[in-house]
């Protein structure tokens, strides 16, 4: 999976946002007696909103791979280095209960 970047995404809720359009006039469109015009654009809904779950979906698996990745790490660095991931866990600990007692 490649890396999504910010444009994709800027990209990707534009994309919805003209789904959410679509689905307002297509609102408007219903109240009156255009039959014509209200196929074609719920044709052009079901294309964008099987675009956008797809792409949805691809973003969803990136964050999965990156999610597993991330674990995976963490786990072989605690393995390798026990004593010190311990160190790390009283530290962020004592830090975390400090500011709680700060209340």
């Amino acid at each position: 999976m490649s890396e999504i970047t910010a444009a994709q995404k800027e990209k990707l809720v534009a994309e919805l946002r003209q789904v959410v359009a679509d689905a307002e006039e297509l609102l408007q469109l219903t109240a009156g007696d255009a039959r014509e015009s209200v196929s074609g654009l719920r044709e052009r809904m079901q294309q964008r909103l099987s675009d956008a779950r797809l792409r949805l979906l691809d973003l969803q698996a990136s964050a999965t791979e990156k999610a597993k990745a991330a674990s995976m790490a963490a786990d072989d660095y605690v393995h390798d280095n026990p004593w010190r991931s311990v160190g790390i866990g009283a530290g962020v600990g004592l830090l975390i209960g400090l500011l709680i007692g700060r209340r």
